[in-house]
């Protein structure tokens, strides 16, 4: 990976006396905004009484912070690299507060939503924090640094949970986000403290256009996928939005290529190695959110069914829980193999983990630890992914653009778990059985959505082999750090 410019304290080769601190602090961070994933996951069914508002309505709650999120992460990513990475680092997690505290003083659905796009602005927090991770580590920790940040995000959902359901079981439901603006003012006082802003900065003018043509097109495209069920895909306004990101995006992209100081740069993102691995994280974001679907419900249908388990939220959240444990562990293996054989090997045993768990899953689904033992398989497959690509991202792009380059693959992920969303949710919705006059998923609906995130692992694995080899990317790093230098050397 491309090195970032030498501090002082580095100039040795020794390590900075507070890197363990550095990633300590900012995996923290990753930990707390991605535990807004899964904060009202639990509380979801109540949320249409507690907020006095229709159940579909209240859906606003979950869809409005994916939107935010989407918006927020390319946008804030790009700032961060022009700004300085630390100072969005710290707008982000103020925004995290302020929205926990908003929806902490709810009752009604308005300011609910109004809290929870604060949320969702939130969710740069883990590239932005990579990004501080590559401008202040030294070359020898960066792997292992970077690969237990992008774990953050699966370690935060994951026992996030059970946390969650417990809370909403012997608590008022605004305890809940009480304790994650608590979380958050912790994480935020941690880093104005103990992280250091970095010299590594791009300058320049912000594209305001390109900010806000790619912002209307992914609001288009993530409304419609995540909305399109209950609307119907045939409806007028579905088939608007799918047309307004058809017509959008292209005009977005010409803008980006033509304009001096883009938002995004089009021709770093076509580089081979940003654009599979780009592609790739669409697939596993898709696999992995097909796991978050299934196991849940299998493990609270009722038993009369004859493959659901009958169990608790809180049981859901303790059976998900070591999938987050499994992902953290996995952090220095992950990167242990990236220093040994390349980013793009250790993609690629992630990806046939996650397969193989998948495939496990079809014929393992009826017992508890059955599903404890799947979620593990999967999560250790997923960290190793999400330790590799941004090590691969940060291959192949200079020093001055990886919040922003690190963000779009965030975003690339997300679009994938929003696309599973919808499909697993449409294929749960049309196999079903009847039951007390209620239709149920049926079992092999589950069977298909499994085979599909085994599919689409496989798919990662096969995007993934488009990488350059490591000879190929390590002349590709040479070429970029010799590019960074060189604009270094006219500033």
């Amino acid at each position: 990976m491309p090195e970032a410019p030498a501090r002082p304290a580095d100039a040795g080769g020794a390590a900075p006396p507070r890197s363990n601190v550095v990633v300590a602090v900012l995996a923290l961070a990753g930990i707390v905004v991605s535990l807004m994933q899964t904060l009202v996951i639990p509380i979801v069914p109540e949320l249409p009484g507690y907020l006095h508002a229709s159940a579909s309505n209240a859906a606003w709650a979950v869809t409005a912070t994916l939107l935010a999120a989407a918006v927020a992460t390319p946008v804030v990513g790009r700032l961060g690299d022009m700004l300085g990475k630390r100072r969005l680092l710290l707008v982000s997690l103020v925004l995290l507060v302020v929205g926990s505290v908003v929806c902490a003083l709810s009752d009604s659905l308005t300011p609910m939503i109004v809290g929870r796009t604060l949320q969702g602005l939130a969710a740069a927090v883990v590239p932005l924090g990579i990004s501080i991770m590559r401008d202040e580590l030294p070359p020898h920790r960066l792997a292992s640094a970077t690969a237990l940040m992008s774990a953050s995000l699966g370690v935060g959902g994951a026992l996030g949970l059970p946390a969650a359901a417990f809370i909403a079981d012997h608590f008022d439901w605004h305890v809940l986000f009480w304790t994650s603006a608590s979380l958050g003012v912790v994480a935020l006082a941690l880093v104005l403290t103990l992280i250091p802003e970095s010299r590594v900065r791009t300058g320049g003018r912000f594209d305001i256009v390109g900010a806000l043509g790619l912002s209307v097109a992914l609001v288009s495209l993530l409304l419609a996928i995540s909305k399109g069920a209950d609307w119907g895909w045939t409806d007028p306004l579905t088939l608007t939005l799918f047309a307004a990101a058809v017509v959008v995006l292209p005009a977005w992209g010409r803008w980006e290529l033509r304009t001096a100081q883009p938002l995004v740069d089009l021709r770093t993102t076509a580089r081979r190695q940003v654009l599979f691995t780009n592609l790739a994280s669409i697939a596993f974001g898709f696999s992995m959110f097909a796991m978050s679907l299934v196991l849940p419900q299998l493990l609270q249908l009722p038993t009369q069914t004859g493959y659901g388990l009958g169990r608790s939220m809180l049981t859901v959240g303790l059976v998900m829980a070591p999938q987050g444990l499994v992902m953290m562990a996995m952090a220095p293996v992950s990167a242990a193999i990236t220093r040994t054989k390349g980013p793009k090997i250790t993609l690629m045993i992630g990806a046939v983990i996650v397969a193989a768990g998948y495939a496990l899953n079809i014929v393992l689904m009826s017992e508890v630890w059955h599903l404890v033992l799947v979620s593990s398989i999967i999560g250790a497959g997923v960290g190793f992914a999400y330790g590799a690509m941004p090590a691969l991202i940060m291959g192949a792009v200079p020093a001055s653009e990886t919040a922003a380059a690190n963000s779009l693959n965030t975003l690339m992920r997300s679009i994938g778990t929003s696309v599973a969303s919808a499909a697993a949710g449409v294929i749960l919705a049309q196999m079903t059985i009847e039951l007390g006059g209620h239709a149920l998923p049926a079992e092999n609906a589950f069977k298909v959505v499994m085979a599909i995130g085994a599919g689409a692992a496989a798919l990662a694995f096969l995007l993934a082999s488009f990488l350059p080899g490591r000879r190929s990317a390590a002349a590709q790093t040479a070429a970029v750090g010799e590019a960074v230098e060189a604009a270094g050397a006219k500033a």
